[in-house]
């Protein structure tokens, strides 16, 4: 068991959270049990005939897994045949269940249903256990050559060939501590199961010296690769039409998210708009035809001649349902899109290639 040292200025271990603490014992015992058994094989983990990339983090939280799944996607499906397994978090349905052109996000979630959207030749499929999810993916589709796992990195169950961590700049794992006092769902040393560490929402003029300082506090092992992101925003475009909308500097917004960190976003319209509302709902929150109700209430309040709502390409896929609605609306989505630091995109991208062509040397 890790010794218990938390940084009570760190600002996510509110003074309510730290008496959690003793919760936070029990579970880290559990976590730390659980991986122990896992290391001695006493709970077996399956391996697959094929290359599994696993894309996750060690908290609950954003620290930009489905950008980065996107990613991977634009950069390697012009060479492989590639498929997406997620759980489908927070779906009306269970089991396995493959991504056509009927679905919605209420059957698969409203991650997968991003995915497919933006790549519908790409294979999208969800199930909460994903050792049964895959065969029946194969099945499905018999010619998938790599599957990428999202979220997967806690997931044991499933062995990937090679994992993808991700940390966010403004929360490192190192600093946290486990859920319910701090946001760890696993423990800290399971960063050495990794094969890339990418650090996430880095500011784009991250100096050398922050980089390093960042590549020592993490101190990675001999066979990890540490990458650093930042967050690039598209042009905003409406949800239903799809044009392309330029903000004029005395555009007023609302914004509506429903996804785990807004604040980069936040920062991003800072820069843009001369002011912004919010209406910030939960996490992979299910919008009714009430939220629609307040937000187009809230909206009228706007007394600007030139305004709009923005809205994130997660939420998006969940206001969908009111496409009707929204026809007319000015509802904007904005895109977004990692970016690889330093010039290291090329690197980042060759260690994964390497390993999908190198795959039966490495089974």
């Amino acid at each position: 068991m890790q010794a218990v040292m938390i940084n009570l200025n760190y600002p996510l271990l509110k003074p309510v959270r730290i008496l959690l603490l003793p919760f936070s014992l029990i579970y880290g015992l559990v976590v730390c049990i659980r991986n122990w058994m896992f290391d001695k094989k006493i709970i077996q983990s399956a391996s697959f005939n094929l290359p599994l990339i696993g894309v996750g983090n060690l908290v609950v939280g954003g620290t930009g897994k489905s950008p980065m799944v996107e990613l991977l996607l634009e950069k390697l499906k012009p060479d492989f045949k590639v498929a997406v397994l997620s759980r489908g978090y927070k779906r009306k349905t269970q089991g396995y269940a493959l991504a056509t052109e009927d679905t919605n996000a209420l059957e698969i979630g409203d991650e997968p249903m991003q995915f497919f959207n933006k790549f519908p030749d790409v294979t999208v499929a969800v199930g909460e256990e994903r050792i049964v999810a895959i065969p029946q993916l194969l099945h499905d589709r018999p010619d998938t050559e790599v599957i990428i796992l999202d979220d997967a990195f806690q997931h044991r169950y499933v062995k990937a060939g090679f994992n993808i961590l991700l940390t966010d700049v403004n929360n490192l794992f190192t600093r946290d501590w486990f859920l319910p006092t701090g946001d760890l769902r696993d423990q800290k040393k399971s960063y050495l199961r990794a094969d890339i560490i990418v650090i996430t929402k880095c500011p784009p003029d991250l100096s050398l010296a922050e980089k390093h300082h960042l590549i020592r506090e993490i101190d990675p092992a001999d066979h990890q690769k540490i990458f650093f992101s930042a967050i690039s925003y598209g042009e905003p475009y409406q949800i239903i039409t799809k044009e392309k909308y330029k903000p004029l500097r005395d555009t007023e917004a609302l914004l509506v998210t429903g996804i785990a960190n807004p604040d980069p976003l936040k920062k991003h319209l800072e820069e843009f708009f001369k002011e912004y509302d919010e209406m910030a709902f939960g996490d992979h929150h299910i919008f009714t035809i009430d939220d629609l109700k307040s937000i187009l209430k809230r909206f009228q309040r706007i007394e600007s001649d030139h305004k709009i709502i923005l809205t994130t390409e997660k939420d998006s896929v969940r206001l969908l349902k009111f496409a009707q609605q929204l026809k007319e609306l000015p509802l904007f989505v904005i895109p977004i899109r990692p970016v690889i630091l330093f010039h290291e995109e090329k690197e980042f991208m060759h260690l994964i290639t390497t390993f999908i062509q190198d795959f039966p040397d490495q089974a």
